[in-house]
């Protein structure tokens, strides 16, 4: 299996240059914070990290001027580096300089806007942003197997590379964006393997991984690609789409069809699987009596079939019932999308953006307005784990991606 990448390189916290320096010296300084840190966060580590370590090499990066260091396990003999978050990936600048870019970036800012403003060329903006891509989504959003969410939504953004259709396979859990992938076909096979990738990622933070719904459009190709990832998992159809089904036809007076949508959502509101079923007999009863024979009727005609997969959901606690919490952060995937005329190279760079939007969403900072009273908040990230691990958004980013996200599929030999 090919190695991840950046599983080789860990990333900690120092205060600032000043106390880097200072420690990175002193070999006894040195590994004193290197364990103080693994007390603290040892999901930042290799999992043979308890064995202990030694200190094995340094070197001076000749493009920052500063001294890194690398370790070695003493149970596997593999080695790592240990970078300071206040630098980026390959040392390519430090983090301050290229932190309010990034921020704009996910705001859908052009790469030649970027380099307008802050200089360097697009090319580097390019690739600054595309490294974030690179890591793990979910093991670097979701740093303990206990937040893993239990109930997910998911659906496939329709977008275009190169002029061609494509879908961006979308999985949200817990207010974060835990899959992007994409892929130019929306048939099964090609849908499984586009969530697959959230599927295996979630299984490196805990292989026993095994959510309980997943709520869904009607979609039966993504609805199979689901149960092969997931064979116990549950999907629920979303009452939305079905809603949005009746709000489509336009064969009836208006008053009759509002009244319907009225309804059916009344249906949506019932507080039992039974009370569902006597609403949805009820709706079908007065819609064959009221409705003429048309598109409204047949509309009303699937969703009663589709009764079955609504009420899937009353069986487990907190369930979603809509796709809305990942329409929602799909509308954010849509504004990037626009600003960067959707997608002009490879379907490998195209996955690489989408997924660096991702952790960008997943880490970036509450406005002033949103954001809640308490620090640890202050981001979607923080809000799922309960902490974060640096004040600057992007420093928190960076240390969480420590060994590109992943912990079990670490190096064999270091590089």
């Amino acid at each position: 299996m090919q190695r991840p990448w950046g599983c080789g390189t860990i990333c900690l916290a120092f205060e600032n240059r000043e106390h880097y320096d200072e420690r990175v010296g002193d070999a006894k300084l040195y590994r004193h914070h290197v364990e103080m840190q693994y007390r603290e966060h040892p999901e930042l580590f290799p999992l043979d990290m308890e064995n202990g370590f030694t200190l094995h090499s340094s070197r001076i990066s000749v493009k920052r001027k500063i001294q890194i260091r690398r370790i070695q396990l003493n149970s596997s003999g593999d080695t790592y580096q240990i970078r300071p978050s206040f630098v980026m990936p390959y040392m390519v600048a430090f983090t301050d300089d290229v932190e309010k870019a990034l921020f704009l970036k996910r705001s859908g800012v052009s790469f030649e806007a970027l380099e307008y403003a802050f200089g360097r060329n697009h090319m580097f903006w390019y690739r600054a942003a595309a490294a974030v891509g690179r890591c793990s989504v979910v093991g670097t959003t979701v740093k303990s197997a206990a937040d893993l969410p239990e109930h997910l939504v998911a659906d496939e953004k329709h977008t275009r590379l190169k002029g061609k259709k494509a879908y961006v396979a979308t999985t949200v859990g817990a207010g974060c964006i835990l899959g992007a992938e994409v892929s130019m076909s929306a048939s099964e096979t090609a849908l499984t393997k586009a969530y697959g990738a959230f599927a295996n990622e979630a299984r490196d933070v805990d292989p026993e991984y095994a959510p309980k719904t997943v709520c869904l459009d009607p979609w039966q190709a993504a609805r199979n690609a689901w149960k092969k990832l997931f064979p116990t998992m549950a999907v629920v159809l979303c009452f939305l789409h079905s809603v949005l089904k009746l709000r489509k036809c336009r064969d009836t007076l208006k008053q009759l069809r509002s009244e319907l949508i009225g309804r059916a959502w009344h249906v949506y509101k019932a507080n039992t699987k039974v009370q569902f079923s006597q609403r949805m007999r009820r709706l079908r009863e007065w819609a064959i009596t009221n409705l003429p024979v048309g598109a409204l009727l047949d509309a009303v005609y699937a969703m009663s079939a589709k009764s079955e997969s609504f009420k899937l959901a009353y069986d487990f606690d907190n369930a979603h019932r809509t796709t809305n919490h990942v329409d929602r952060l799909m509308d954010h995937q849509d504004r990037q999308l626009y600003a960067m005329r959707y997608f002009h190279g490879t379907v490998a760079a195209a996955s690489l953006a989408t997924r660096s939007s991702a952790l960008l969403w997943n880490f970036h900072p509450y406005g002033p307005r949103a954001r809640p009273k308490a620090k640890w908040t202050s981001s979607p990230f923080s809000e799922l784990n309960g902490f974060s691990y640096h004040d600057n958004w992007l420093q928190n980013l960076l240390i969480a991606s420590s060994m590109g996200g992943w912990r079990r599929n670490s190096p064999t030999a270091s590089s």
